[in-house]
């Protein structure tokens, strides 16, 4: 049997569902495998969506037409802003899930689509011919043939699972490992690497002594992810809460990490250095007396609560012990332990920044195959990547994002240029130009790219068109409306600070503590919009640092534009470093800004590399 398709995706997590949305945005016919049609865009590890840095990634998402914003906003049950007493650079939004109702929500916009047909089934081979990737044989024996293949395969490469002395395959709890396609890949070239992560027992909540522990309550102001939402309160949100661990919860660990497979050898994949485990922290952090647990509901109708900060692959008779320490869950009763997976990943310097394979023309890898961890990061890689197949399938040229473009170009450039050896997380400090890669402003930076490609629709791109117009009428009429002296006499006694004749109203709210709501107040005009009060405001307040940074952007391009030679003998270069030259050598960057992001390469090695192109002593190898 054989089944045609313009684009495959093999997976159906984050990744999938936003690779699969986005071919088929563009009008492609689209085959989703996953290994069991009930699992789709589950969250299997903390039910929460955004964070500095991720929160952004969500965002250039939905600017790109993307379903995870608009999923989260209908579905969650706790949203908060974060970092508010900082800039708008960093600030950023946390929403926790309806954990069952998010996955429903995005599987509805999936099998919707009249585009794309889900399939259960899992990858045997790749079919490799002539160097190009044309589908794929599934355990069921059929042929998947497509113009482009994206495989979003999560943590079931070779997965295997560890409780303590016990280990299992598994890809996540209750389902299979990918053992066969980490064959497959390793037969077409590619090399792999192996990774852990890690979950936290979950709880039920009517065992939980919620009062003796430190609540956290949601907003009571309208804030969402995307733009396609509605700017309102929720009829219902949950609280979070947070306690710490104790002298008790660090001697239950210590004496039991003998039988942690992490500390005994049985785990050979590096977890994540930001989210470790708890036992790792107690080894790491020794000197610390406590740590902070945050306990977070799943859902309005769930009995499970996520302990975030307690992921183990302790013994379960150990996680009892370690719950039971911690203030407020002393009688608690634990429904499904924690357990570490331990999974194959492609090492990332194997990509095109177009998340294409570079030997192997017409696939795409996208998620925690590339070694990196979150559902945001999955998402907005498995976005890119569904784009590009799209492009790949039609002939078309392929869609690469800049680090001064998006985080997701942070992000793709990062793995690509410098590979990773541990599970990579999005951090607003991997960000050079963060002031302008902000999360308010991502549509004005991807909506209308999206849009000429076709993933996003008309309506979104009407809609941010006309957000601009406004935003962009009223920052000119901020700087064009000066001051009278009576005004500005009236302006001194309602703001409480000197205003003198002639001062704009732009020079007005650039001063920190004014606002925009109380400048047309003080005209007498109503207030506008949210969305278009806080775009003004921001680029009113922060316009000066902007271009500096846009100044710093336009220094990088150079540099970043300037092509090295295909092929290049970087090891004939003797007036580079030893180590430059080993690593230029290996990962071939196309361009001198790509070199110089390479570890081990220096500055002194850029300089070198500079000189050289302007002499014309760069050449090819024979």
């Amino acid at each position: 049997m054989e089944i045609d398709s313009d684009i495959l995706v093999v997976g159906a997590g984050h990744a999938g569902c936003e690779a699969a949305l986005a071919a088929a945005r563009m009008g492609c016919r689209v085959v989703v495998l996953t290994s069991s049609l009930n699992q789709v865009a589950r969250m299997p590890c903390n039910p929460s969506i955004g964070g500095p840095a991720k929160a952004h990634l969500v965002k250039e998402v939905d600017a790109l037409g993307g379903i995870m914003g608009q999923a989260i906003d209908e579905t969650h049950v706790h949203i908060r802003m974060l970092n508010t007493s900082k800039g708008p650079a960093v600030q950023a939004l946390r929403a926790q899930a309806d954990r069952p109702r998010y996955s429903e929500r995005v599987q509805l916009e999936v099998v919707s689509h009249p585009n794309i047909q889900i399939v259960q089934d899992m990858i045997l081979q790749l079919q490799l011919q002539q160097g190009e990737i044309v589908g794929a044989v599934g355990t069921t024996g059929c042929l998947y043939r497509a113009g482009a293949t994206v495989l979003t395969t999560g943590t079931f490469l070779g997965g295997l699972i560890h409780m303590g002395e016990t280990s299992f395959a598994g890809g996540r709890s209750g389902e299979p490992p990918a053992q066969a396609l980490s064959e497959s890949l390793r037969a077409c070239g590619l090399e792999l690497g192996r990774l852990k992560t890690g979950t936290t027992p979950r709880l039920h909540r009517d065992s939980i002594n919620w009062a003796a522990m430190e609540e956290q309550k949601p907003t009571d102001t309208p804030l969402v992810f995307s733009e396609r939402s509605p700017l309102s309160l929720p009829p219902r949100q949950l609280s979070c809460y947070l306690t710490r661990t104790t002298a008790a919860t660090k001697e239950a660990i210590l004496a039991n990490l003998h039988r942690s497979p992490m500390y005994i050898g049985v785990i050979e994949g590096t977890g994540p250095r930001y989210c470790p485990s708890i036992e790792d922290k107690m080894v790491r952090f020794a000197d610390k007396d406590s740590h902070q647990i945050f306990v977070e509901p799943e859902g309005f109708d769930v009995p499970e609560v996520y302990l975030q900060g307690v992921s183990t692959s302790l013994p379960l008779d150990v996680q009892w012990q370690i719950v039971h320490s911690i203030p407020g869950l002393e009688k608690a009763v634990i429904l499904r332990p924690g357990y570490a997976v331990e999974y194959d990943f492609v090492h990332p310097t194997q990509l095109q920044h177009t998340l294409e394979v570079t030997s192997l023309r017409r696939l795409f890898l996208a998620g925690q195959i590339n070694g990196t961890s979150g559902y945001e990061e999955a998402a907005a890689q498995g976005l890119l990547a569904g784009i590009n197949a799209a492009l790949r399938a039609s002939a078309s040229s392929l869609l690469e994002l800049g680090r001064e473009q998006a985080y997701l170009g942070v992000l793709v450039d990062d793995l690509v240029t410098r590979g990773t050896s541990e599970p990579y997380r999005m951090h607003t400090s991997r960000a050079e130009y963060r002031l302008l890669l902000r999360q308010d402003n991502a549509d004005e930076r991807l909506t209308e790219v999206g849009y000429r490609l076709g993933c996003v629709s008309t309506a979104q791109f009407t809609a941010f068109t006309e957000k601009e117009l406004l935003s962009q009428a009223e920052y000119e009429r901020l700087q064009s409306t000066r001051l009278k002296p009576a005004e500005a006499e009236q302006a001194t006694a309602r703001f409480g600070t000197p205003v003198r004749p002639g001062c704009s109203l732009y020079e007005l709210l650039k001063r920190p503590h004014i606002g925009l709501d109380q400048i047309r107040l003080f005209e007498g005009l109503e207030p506008l919009g949210q969305r278009i009060q806080e775009r003004v405001e921001i680029r009113v307040k922060y316009d000066g640092y902007m271009k500096r940074q846009e100044d710093e952007v336009a220094r990088f391009r150079r540099m970043e534009e300037r092509e090295l030679p295909e092929g290049m003998d970087y090891k004939g270069l003797v007036s580079l470093s030893l180590e430059a030259r080993e690593k230029l050598q290996r990962h071939r960057p196309r361009t001198l800004g790509q070199a110089s992001r390479i570890p081990g390469v220096s500055p002194s090695d850029i300089a070198t590399l500079l000189v050289s192109l302007k002499q014309g002593r760069l050449c090819k190898s024979r």
